[in-house]
């Protein structure tokens, strides 16, 4: 169990260090289209290359090819407005909006799904967006069009992963990250021909394989901390990403959270944190064996 929490926080590191690329290239005016394009490229490149030896032609075998395909855009979505709010904002208050999606889905399981959720779950859910809202404070003189992006960027999110927990049940972890960068490759590579720029600088290049690299590893970390440990004591851990994120923002940008923001940032890690903990008793509850009546 351990290990799996290991890998998990290992992964999370990756996660921050991929955005934190992610935001040197948008920064040093890549444009968002040509970044995205390379990190897919990149990405598909090391995926197959570690998949394909495992996995040989089984890779390819999948029940839900139209599933695959939506998953594929909506992480494509995502990543788009991902780039597009790195151009703008800092990373740790990015990572920290992008942490409400697990709340988020919570509330889409309530509504859409029709899943029973506890007066708590709805407080936590409604503490999470409290947080949001601190963050990008509404009203507030640092508030502006920009702060829609990382929302979008959690309802593209928040799709994907109920999609990823449906697909799950019958596809192989393998073959849905690699159809979802193949996906990722192939609409890019139709969009970038109108955004091509060229790069100031070769390090350019290596740093959008690196993200490619980075996102590999971290997904392939993932992975092995789910097969090592239960998702309910790992989730807990996910939100270490935050502040992964905020020591990358501070060593390469130089950038420190406000108070307001470190306020927010708090909020939706001790909201989330509840949340994985609630799902831990919840699971338990569920698997404690009944008690025989007395006769």
């Amino acid at each position: 169990m351990l290990a799996g929490i290991a890998l998990l926080m290992l992964a999370c590191l990756f996660f921050a260090s991929n955005d934190t690329a992610g935001k040197v290239l948008v920064v040093s005016g890549v444009p968002v289209v040509m970044a995205i394009w390379g990190r897919y490229v990149a990405q598909a490149v090391a995926i197959s290359a570690v998949a394909l030896p495992l996995r040989g032609r089984t890779l390819l075998r999948t029940r839900q090819p139209g599933f695959h395909l939506l998953r594929g855009l909506m992480l494509l979505g995502g990543s788009v407005f991902v780039f597009w709010s790195l151009l703008y904002m800092p990373v740790g208050e990015l990572t920290a909006i992008i942490m409400i999606t697990p709340l988020l889905v919570t509330l889409l399981g309530a509504t859409v799904l029709k899943e029973r959720v506890s007066p708590l779950r709805w407080l936590l859910v409604a503490g999470g967006f409290a947080g949001t809202l601190v963050i990008i404070r509404p009203g507030g003189s640092a508030f502006g069009w920009v702060m829609v992006l990382p929302l979008l960027q959690v309802a593209f999110s928040c799709g994907f992963q109920l999609l990823t927990s449906r697909m799950a049940r019958t596809e192989d972890p393998f073959t849905m990250h690699f159809y979802t960068s193949w996906v990722g490759v192939l609409a890019t590579s139709l969009a970038v021909p109108l955004a091509w720029a060229p790069l100031a600088s070769p390090w350019l290049w290596l740093l959008m394989a690196g993200m490619g690299a980075l996102s590999t590893v971290g997904h392939l970390l993932f992975i092995g901390a789910f097969q090592r440990a239960p998702a309910s004591t790992l989730m807990p851990y996910v939100y270490v990403q935050i502040g992964f994120a905020m020591l990358a923002g501070w060593l390469v940008f130089g950038h420190v959270p406000d108070g307001w923001s470190m306020l927010g940032m708090a909020l939706i890690a001790a909201c989330g944190m509840t949340g994985a903990w609630l799902s831990v008793q919840e699971m338990r509850a569920r698997l404690a064996p009944v008690p025989a009546r007395q006769a």
